[in-house]
């Protein structure tokens, strides 16, 4: 794939520094909800060695006016101007914080004006907004990358090289929890935005079965409970599934917008298994617990910004042209499992897949350390969970 060629100018409020870095990647952040204020906006200032935020879109013109004022961030722009964001020659990449089911939309417009895309997950809502997405990207010569921050995270890509040394034994089974009280209203609860259990917290599950056992399930097995509570009138309030793997391995989890807050996964091994509890946060310590030969050792892993080694090393990526491992394909596999999980459910058998192979794995080489960010104010928006 030839270079594609960066123009980068840094930002008059950062040309006082003595120490700034000759090129930086300039990012739009495109919507202004939890995520996109809690966490994704904070990272920037880790991430100052490549990145820089230097626009703003959302429809909220009191997020936008307050927002850009606090972190002083240039320029705003409304969803109808967001081609306009695109071609005005003040962004090399977007961070697309959006509703599940606008990702493919506002992905596909970036790639196609040539602009660089790291897009929450989960990466669309079917399997054909995925491919729509990667076939953007690859005609247009831009990177194209999931935002799977664990694959960047210390305790996380521990267990993977655990899991790798045989320490373990052969990996047999892996089982997760995850669960939490999601609020009345929140996005995640509406059909239409691409809600449920599967596509916000169940992916996360199937990613950490799959970079831990290192390949894809072949058939998947799944039952949902609607519930009787009145916030889970359009999507499932829980799923359970079951996910056979080559060598006969098993992957099973439940996940859940209606009970108490659980985040944890355990991997046996015919010698010994390990178990991160909390796994999937991104606020607080993760804990890591290895058994073996008897005996049981547990690690803690410090507070930090999972946010910013994003930025950092998708910015790596543009500046020395290279393919981001959580690319588009990691993704689309993630959407396939989701989607077979669905119709097993809705059928009431399970399913079977065929799937691409994939090359390339998250590993330690890939993480970054950045402090914690302090919880910002926040603008007109609530957590999702209760």
């Amino acid at each position: 794939m030839p270079r594609r060629t960066v123009s980068i100018k840094s930002p008059t409020r950062l040309r006082s520094s003595n120490r700034r870095p000759a090129r930086r990647i300039r990012y739009a952040v495109v919507g202004l909800g939890h995520i996109a204020q809690v966490a994704v906006l904070p990272a920037f200032a880790h991430a100052r060695s490549n990145s820089d935020v230097t626009a703003l879109v959302s429809d909220d013109p009191v997020k936008l006016r307050q927002i850009s004022k606090k972190y002083r961030i240039p320029h705003t722009y409304t969803y109808k101007e967001y081609d306009q964001c695109l071609r005005d020659g003040r962004i090399d990449a977007v961070y697309i914080a959006l509703p599940n089911h606008l990702h493919c939309d506002y992905a596909v417009r970036a790639a196609q004006a040539g602009i660089h895309v790291l897009c929450e997950k989960p990466m669309a809502v079917t399997e054909q907004e995925c491919r729509r997405m990667i076939d953007a990207a690859e005609k247009a010569q831009v990177k194209l990358m999931v935002a799977y921050r664990l694959h960047l995270e210390e305790a996380n890509m521990n267990t993977v090289q655990l899991a790798r040394s045989g320490k373990l034994g052969n990996l047999r089974l892996f089982s997760s929890v995850f669960t939490m009280q999601v609020r009345e209203g929140d996005i995640r609860l509406q059909k239409e935005f691409g809600g449920g259990t599967l596509y916000d917290i169940g992916v996360y599950c199937i990613n950490a079965a799959r970079y831990l056992f290192r390949d894809n399930p072949t058939a998947v097995s799944a039952f949902t409970v609607q519930g009787e509570n009145r916030r889970f009138k359009e999507v499932d309030e829980m799923a359970a599934a079951l996910l056979h793997f080559p060598g006969d391995r098993l992957a099973s989890f439940v996940c859940s917008f209606g009970a108490a807050d659980v985040s944890a996964y355990d991997l046996v091994g015919t010698r010994g298994l390990v178990r991160v509890d909390p796994a999937y946060e991104y606020v607080g310590r993760l804990k890591q617990q290895i058994s073996l030969n008897g005996k049981t050792k547990i690690r803690e892993f410090p507070p930090r910004d999972q946010f910013a080694p994003e930025l950092v090393y998708f910015s790596n990526c543009i500046l020395k042209n290279t393919e981001p491992e959580p690319s588009g394909l990691e993704g689309l596999i993630d959407i396939q499992i989701v989607q077979a999980l669905y119709r097993s459910a809705e059928k009431g058998k399970p399913v079977a897949l065929q799937q691409v192979e994939k090359q390339q794995w998250p590993a330690m080489k890939q993480v970054v350390r950045r402090p914690p960010v302090s919880k910002p104010k926040l603008v007109k928006v609530k957590s999702p969970s209760l």
